[in-house]
């Protein structure tokens, strides 16, 4: 239970029903639509992709290494946090089995539902119970809210779930006067969950810290001592991973080597704007033994180094390339058209700009309402994309906010309902 320090101090009672509904719709659908069922194609490639290679390697006795075809050496190609958690499905139920895709799927669809009491509270403490009660319910039952838990073995629900209670954390921190040592403790802890499993998220932390720091003025010392012990805390959780790095990759990675490669992937002579094949294909040989013999951290380097000098001596196509991938991380990434059934790709991109749009109207109708935390959504829908703009963007990379984005759609509507009734 957490308490709401508005002006009638009531208590919020986290709505477990939404939870434990979604919980179970999410696990029916992966169960009788059997999307637990992967394809064998590229052995099991689809299986989590590099983090199902890597959990192979590590459950087979190879080490965190192996992340595309055959055995290529250690890596630091993607965090640990998820990956590992895939590696351990495999070693209680084994390897690329049907039961260790169930697992893995039935913990997405925790982390999924998870996320729905957060979107209640967060609705809650900013707008009203009635908003509260609409955005979670959606996000528990709304086909799109459910798809990536469902039907990806990648890292976007256990990434939207931390990020949610992230935000969540820094309102009852600020709600509660810069917050205790147990939240700020718990905010650090969380941050450096988020970092081994999504870094890309992380850039939003200080500025939620600094938020609930500028609402505590009269304890900010206080506060700004235990932001520091956050700081270590999440910084002690990825120290393991950095050292481990720095020993077997013999580089400072703090989070991922792979900069480089995605980087020429995405600012070449043949960019398009969004990735039209895997970083690493697995048909290529030569690619392949170019990247194994080179070793990760080289073969990346150079590839980035490529990429900067393309951007230098390109810079209007760059421009032209970051513009384009700012607008379909909002309206949707392209899809290939199955012949007669183009209407499912039409009405994906439609659902998917109509959720910006209404997201991105509400935004400004809470910033114009004033509401608590308007100014920190707007700070989140500023930064988390702007790593994608520059380098590469897929559809499910916007999951991170849409939590957000439902609970401002929500409010705008609820809004727009208020004004015709009155206006009637």
């Amino acid at each position: 239970m957490a308490t709401n320090t508005g002006s009638e101090q009531a208590p919020i009672r986290l709505p477990w029903k939404i939870f434990w509904i979604g919980l179970i719709v999410r696990i029916l659908y992966m169960t009788l639509a059997h999307t637990y069922r992967i394809r064998l194609f590229e052995d099991h490639f689809q299986f989590g992709w590099e983090a199902g290679r890597v959990a192979r390697a590590l459950v087979n006795g190879y080490g965190y290494a192996d992340p595309f075809q055959g055995h290529t050496g250690p890596t630091a190609w993607l965090p640990p946090l998820y990956t590992l958690m895939i590696a351990a499905c495999f070693k209680l139920f084994g390897i690329y089995t049907p039961l260790s895709a169930w697992t893995v799927l039935a913990l997405n669809s925790v982390f999924s539902a998870l996320t729905a009491l957060a979107v209640y509270e967060i609705a809650y403490r900013c707008f009203n119970p009635k908003v509260a009660l609409w955005s979670g319910w959606l996000w528990a039952l709304y086909p799109a809210a459910l798809q990536f838990a469902v039907k990806w073995i990648w890292e976007m629900s256990l990434t939207c779930c931390l990020f949610t209670w992230i935000f969540l954390l820094a309102l009852r921190m600020r709600d509660e006067g810069g917050g205790t040592w147990r939240q700020w403790s718990l905010f650090g802890a969380l941050g450096g969950l988020l970092a081994l499993n999504n870094a890309t998220p992380t850039v939003f932390l200080p500025v939620a810290a600094l938020w609930v720091f500028w609402g505590a003025p009269e304890c900010r010392l206080q506060t700004l001592r235990r932001a520091i012990v956050s700081g270590l805390i999440a910084g002690a959780l990825l120290a393991p991973w950095v050292l481990r790095n720095y020993r077997v990759m013999h580089a400072f990675i703090p989070i991922r080597s792979n900069f480089g490669a995605e980087n020429y992937m995405g600012n070449s002579p043949w960019s398009v704007g969004f990735p039209w094949g895997t970083t690493v294909p697995l048909e290529n040989t030569r690619i392949l033994d170019e990247y194994r013999t080179k070793g990760e951290v080289q073969w990346s380097r150079e590839r980035g180094d490529i990429a900067s000098e393309w951007i230098r001596t390109h810079r209007a196509r760059f421009w032209k390339l970051t513009a384009l991938r700012a607008y379909m991380f909002w309206a949707g990434v392209p899809q290939p058209l199955i012949p007669h059934k183009e209407y499912v790709e039409y009405g994906r991109e439609i659902n998917f700009a109509f959720g910006t749009a209404a997201g991105l109207l509400g935004l400004l109708l809470a910033i114009r309402q004033k509401r608590k935390a308007a100014w920190l959504m707007a700070a989140a829908f500023l930064l988390l994309p702007l790593p994608y703009y520059m380098v590469t963007v897929q559809a499910r990379f916007r999951h991170v906010l849409e939590p957000l984005i439902m609970i401002l759609a929500v409010n705008l509507f609820q809004s727009a309902e208020k004004r015709t009734s009155k206006a009637t």
